[in-house]
């Protein structure tokens, strides 16, 4: 019996080209594997061509449910960004894609797993960190970083050379990678920044914002503890509200982001971003943070958003960094509970009403009318004790301007 060899397939090009060249350079047989994280996918067609290119068998496993509610939510909950615009949809899925590779290949007793990510992306990374937490001991097997093939164009013309039918047009040739958070491109006019991006022929979720109705939409999302469980009245689990904001937001323009990033490896690259509906809950839950975290939860968290995103883009999910900080975000979601509405327009969305049974906003102190909790007359104590070190350094200034006068005379 032959060695097996589990790749994560998807049916691009990419993968599309690797089971025949895994064939022809590893005496091996190959197990496709599809990770359903949402991707708009005809996974029938998809296992019917994984089959028809050399592939032992083709798997296709749903773990929609999974990734929302444990890598998608932690990552919402700690308001995680990458480099303050990014919401990461392709950096939280490909974790768990790696641990159900790793999953199939105990199953298969495959010897080595394979994937089509680049020797100059980000993937490669995250897809080998996966890996090697679960499976130290079994064989990464990475094409882009070995074989002769340059670019999209090879890669066509080896599937040409073998009559194996492409599966993209030509005219089409952006990398993009999607689930149910968002949809990512890059290629073609977006590798020069100088470039606008071609959103007409590009676009899958999202209408340009020009584009969008000229009458605003509201929307209304309801958090418990930090996690959105409900739509415009409607409970809804993670999967559909996510599906059901993904529409809402992408009519209305919104959650399109074109950034020139700083990858793992050391380089930049461009990419045009869409996530409409995780544009919406990331708006929402700050919205509810601002008004149920006390200032210094407030402030430290921001700094822990900031690490989480690092984390996260830089492929380290399965770390006791990654587990720490989702420890400390927990303990801070457990007041974010309330109803936030949105306004959305043209590609913007702004605050339109928060509601929390936990809210820190107390109408007695913060109104211009003095109540009974605050005392104006204490704030004169408060501001000379706050600023005693700029009063000292003051006087300290006095003094020495003093002395260096009367040396001179």
């Amino acid at each position: 019996m032959k060695k097996k060899i589990v790749l994560a397939y998807s049916g691009g090009l990419d993968t599309t080209v690797i089971i025949p060249w895994l064939k022809e350079n590893y005496d091996c047989d190959i197990v496709a594997v599809c990770v359903d994280v949402g991707q708009e996918a005809d996974w029938k067609t998809i296992k019917q061509r994984a089959l028809d290119t050399g592939a032992l068998s083709c798997y296709v496993a749903d773990v929609k449910r999974e990734y929302v509610e444990d890598y998608v939510w932690p990552a919402l909950k700690a308001n995680a960004l990458y480099e303050d615009k990014y919401l990461l949809g392709t950096s939280t899925a490909r974790p768990l894609i790696a641990k159900v590779l790793v999953d199939y290949a105990r199953k298969e007793k495959a010897v080595a797993i394979a994937h089509g990510a680049t020797g100059k992306g980000n993937d490669q990374v995250r897809f080998d960190l996966g890996i090697m937490a679960f499976a130290p001991d079994i064989e990464i097997i990475a094409p882009w970083r070995t074989w002769d093939i340059k670019s999209r164009e090879e890669e066509i013309e080896y599937l040409e050379k073998r009559n194996i039918p492409v599966p993209m047009k030509k005219t089409d040739s952006y990398s993009r990678d999607d689930n149910l958070w968002h949809i990512s491109h890059e290629g073609l006019e977006l590798e020069d920044p100088a470039n606008e991006p071609k959103f007409e022929g590009m676009l899958k979720m999202t209408v340009p914002p020009e584009k969008a109705p000229d009458k605003a939409e509201y929307v209304e999302i309801e958090f418990e503890k930090g996690v959105p469980v409900s739509v415009n009245g409607k409970k809804l689990d993670g999967v559909e509200l996510i599906y059901a904001l993904n529409k809402i937001g992408g009519a209305n323009g919104v959650g399109l982001v074109d950034l020139v990033e700083n990858r793992v490896v050391g380089m930049k690259s461009r990419g045009v971003y869409e996530t409409p509906g995780g544009a919406i809950l990331y708006y929402a839950h700050q919205e509810l943070e601002h008004l149920c975290l006390d200032r210094q939860t407030y402030a430290f968290k921001q700094s822990v958003s900031a690490k989480m995103g690092e984390v996260i883009y830089g492929g380290l999910w399965f770390t006791p960094l990654r587990e720490a900080l989702s420890a400390f975000v927990d303990s801070t979601q457990e007041t974010v509970t309330g109803k936030v509405r949105l306004k959305l327009y043209k590609g913007s969305i702004s605050a339109a009403g928060v509601t929390s049974p936990y809210s820190l906003y107390n109408t007695s102190i913060a109104s211009f009318t003095t109540g009974d909790l605050y005392n104006h007359a204490d704030a004169r104590g408060f501001i000379r004790l706050y600023g005693l070190p700029v009063l000292v350094r003051a006087l300290m200034q006095k003094n020495s301007k003093a002395a260096e006068k009367a040396a001179k005379k």
